[in-house]
């Protein structure tokens, strides 16, 4: 699953980033907010519209990304 699908409050861990020739920068800036392997991530909420951006725990830190984005990153449940 990628972490675009997964439900408000859900707790997972990050499995992998898939990587496009076209989004290397994408990837290296989800890496660099700790979107790593093994990393503990939650979706704390979704925009009322259309659910974009998401608000994404990973660690301790919170950031907003869009859900394109999100579906870079493959998360699993724990």
């Amino acid at each position: 699953m990628t972490l675009d699908q997964a439900t408000n409050g859900q707790i997972l861990r990050v499995m992998r980033i898939h990587s496009l020739p076209q989004s290397i920068d994408l990837i290296q800036q989800l890496e660099d907010i700790g979107f790593i392997p093994g990393e503990q991530v939650s979706v704390l909420r979704r925009n009322i519209l259309g659910g974009d951006p998401m608000m994404i725990r990973v660690g301790t830190s919170t950031f907003a990304l869009r859900k394109n984005e999100a579906a870079f990153v493959e998360v699993e449940p724990l």
